[in-house]
C-alpha cells in the first residue's frame, strides 16, 4: 500500500490501474508457464533440510515457506489480487464514476455480480479437477490444469483492463451523457500508528467498532487454516483438493447470494444489533461443532461410523458449513453492519475514527490469527497439537466479538435515532407554503428554507435502521392556507 501511495503521487489515475493490475496478470501468467514447471529447480530443497536440521523441527513453519517460496508467493499474490485489485481498483474507480443516486441502485448489484462469479469460478475449478482424471500416467496433469486456468486468469484480466480503457475512452469523454456535479470529498486524514492508538483509546465506540474488526479477522483466520489443514490431510492429492475447494468456492457465492437478498430484510425487520450479532453467532456454533470433532472424533466414530463418514470427513464438512456461513454472513451483514456505524458519529471522529481502524484494525485482525498459530506451533511443536488452545482462543474471541457488538448497539440505536429526528426537522425546513387565494385559484409555492445543507445520512439510516418509523414518517407535500 506504501508502494500504490507512492505510485499515485506520481502517476494519473488510468496510468495507475494499468501500473497496478498488469503486474499481477505478469506473475500469474509467468507462474502457470515457467515458475511452477521449473519449481524442482528453483525450490532450495537442500538448503532447506540443512536448516531444519539445524533450527529444529520448531522452524519447520519458516523453512517450508524458503523450501516451497513460489508456491507461496502465488499465495501471496493471490490473496493481494482481492485486496488491490477489487477493493481498491474496482471500488475505487466505481466511487470515482458514480454518484450517490446511481451508487444506491448499482452497488448491490455489483455485489451480487461478484458472487455469480464465484459461483463460475468454482465449477471451472471443478471441470479442470475431472479433466485430469482422463490423463495418463504419468502426465503432470496439476499443471496442465494450472496453465488453463492462469490462461483464464490472464484472459479476463485483459478484458478487464479493455473495458476500462474503453470506459475512460469513450464514456467518460462523452460530452452527450448527462453528468452531476460532485463534491470533492475531504481528504482522508494520515493518522501515524501513535495518533491512531490516541483515537482508539480515546472513544468507547471506536473501541468497541474496532473490536468487530480484530476479532473477525483473527477468528476467520484462526479456524480457516486450521480446516485447511485437516481438509489436505482428507484429501492428500491436488485433484481432490482442488476439486473439493471448487464446489466449496460455488457453494459459499450461492450461501452469499441467498444472504445478500435476505440481508435487507434482516436489517429493516430486526434491526442493527440483531444483523451485527449473526456473523459472530455462526461463528460460535460452527466453531463448537469444528473443534468438538476435532478434539473428540474418537468417542464419535462409532456414530459417525453408522453415517458412513470418519470423524476426519465430518470435520471437514462441518468446517466448510462454518466457512461458507461465516464468509456469507460477512458480507451481506457484517460489512454493512460495520460501515453503517460510521454513520451516526460527527464527521472529524467519523473520518478520524475510520482511518485509525484501517491503520491498526485491520493489519492487526489479518496478521493477528497468523501469530497466534505461528507462536502456538513454536510452543507445542505442530498444528495438530495446538488445536485445543486455538479452540479455547477462538471461544474467547467470540465471546468478546458479541459483547463488543452488543455494547455498540446500546451507542449506536439512540444515535441513530438521533440523527432521524434531525432528518425530520430538516424535511420540515424544506416543506413549501403554497398560497391558495378564495377562488382555489394557485399562486404558487413559497418555500423558505432556513438551512442549505441536506445530510444523506438520515435517509439511509430510515431506510435501513429504523423500520417502525416508516408508519410515521412525514410525507413533504404542500399546505394550504
Amino acid at each position: 500500500m506504501l508502494l500504490y501511495s507512492r505510485l499515485s503521487d506520481v502517476l494519473s489515475k488510468e496510468a495507475l490501474f494499468y501500473a497496478v493490475i498488469l503486474p499481477f496478470l505478469a506473475f500469474f501468467g509467468a507462474f502457470g508457464f515457467v515458475l511452477y514447471p521449473l519449481s524442482d529447480a528453483i525450490h532450495p530443497s537442500a538448503l532447506a533440510d540443512r536448516l531444519l536440521a539445524a533450527l529444529g523441527p520448531s522452524f519447520l513453519g519458516p523453512v517450508a515457506i524458503l523450501r516451497i517460496w513460489s508456491f507461496c508467493l502465488f499465495y501471496v499474490m493471490a490473496e493481494l489480487w482481492g485486496s488491490v485489485v477489487i477493493s481498491v481498483l474496482f471500488w475505487g474507480f466505481a466511487n470515482q464514476i458514480t454518484t450517490v443516486e446511481e451508487a444506491k441502485e448499482f452497488y448491490p448489484l455489483f455485489g451480487l455480480g461478484a458472487n455469480i462469479a464465484l459461483i463460475f469460478s468454482g465449477r471451472t475449478v471443478k471441470y479442470f479437477s475431472n479433466m485430469r482424471k482422463n490423463l495418463g500416467p504419468g502426465v503432470d496433469g496439476w499443471a496442465i490444469s494450472l496453465k488453463g486456468m492462469m490462461s483464464i486468469v490472464v484472459l479476463l484480466g485483459l478484458v478487464i483492463t479493455g473495458i476500462y480503457w474503453g470506459v475512460n475512452k469513450f464514456v467518460l469523454n462523452d460530452p452527450s451523457l448527462p453528468r452531476s456535479d460532485r463534491k470533492k470529498k475531504k481528504e482522508k486524514p494520515k493518522l501515524g500508528m501513535k495518533e491512531s492508538l490516541k483515537v482508539l483509546v480515546s472513544s468507547r465506540y471506536v473501541r468497541d467498532l474496532a473490536t468487530l474488526v480484530v476479532a473477525y479477522g483473527i477468528s476467520i483466520n484462526l479456524v480457516e487454516v486450521t480446516w485447511k489443514s485437516k481438509l489436505k490431510a482428507q484429501f492428500p492429492s491436488p485433484n481432490e483438493y482442488s476439486s473439493f475447494m471448487g464446489d466449496f468456492s460455488t457453494a459459499t457465492g450461492i450461501a452469499t447470494f441467498t444472504m445478500m437478498l435476505l440481508g435487507r430484510v434482516i436489517l429493516r425487520k430486526f434491526g442493527w444489533g440483531v444483523a451485527a450479532m449473526i456473523t459472530p453467532t455462526v461463528l460460535l456454533l460452527t466453531g463448537v461443532g469444528f473443534f468438538s470433532l476435532l478434539l473428540f472424533g474418537e468417542p464419535l466414530a462409532p456414530v459417525l461410523g453408522r453415517l458412513g463418514i470418519t470423524p476426519l470427513l465430518a470435520a471437514v464438512y462441518v468446517g466448510a458449513l462454518q466457512n461458507i456461513f461465516s464468509k456469507s454472513a460477512k458480507y451481506s451483514l457484517f460489512d454493512p453492519c460495520k460501515e453503517m456505524a460510521y454513520i451516526p458519529l460527527d464527521e472529524d471522529m467519523k473520518v478520524k475514527g475510520k482511518a485509525a481502524i484501517d491503520v491498526v484494525c485491520n493489519p492487526l485482525g489479518k496478521s493477528g490469527g497468523a501469530l497466534i498459530q505461528q507462536f502456538m506451533i513454536l510452543t507445542f511443536g505442530s498444528l495438530a497439537n495446538s488445536t485445543p488452545y486455538l479452540g479455547g482462543i477462538l471461544l474467547v474471541i467470540v465471546l468478546a466479538w458479541l459483547g463488543a457488538a452488543k455494547s455498540l448497539d446500546s451507542q449506536f440505536s439512540p444515535l441513530a435515532k438521533q440523527e432521524l429526528e434531525k432528518e425530520k426537522k430538516r424535511r420540515k425546513t424544506f416543506e413549501p407554503v403554497v398560497d391558495v387565494d378564495v377562488k382555489g385559484k394557485q399562486n404558487g409555492p413559497i418555500v423558505e428554507p432556513v438551512s442549505t445543507e441536506k445530510s444523506s445520512n438520515g435517509p439511509a439510516l430510515e431506510r435501513n435502521l429504523a423500520p417502525e418509523s416508516e408508519s410515521s414518517t412525514e410525507t413533504t407535500t404542500p399546505s394550504t392556507q
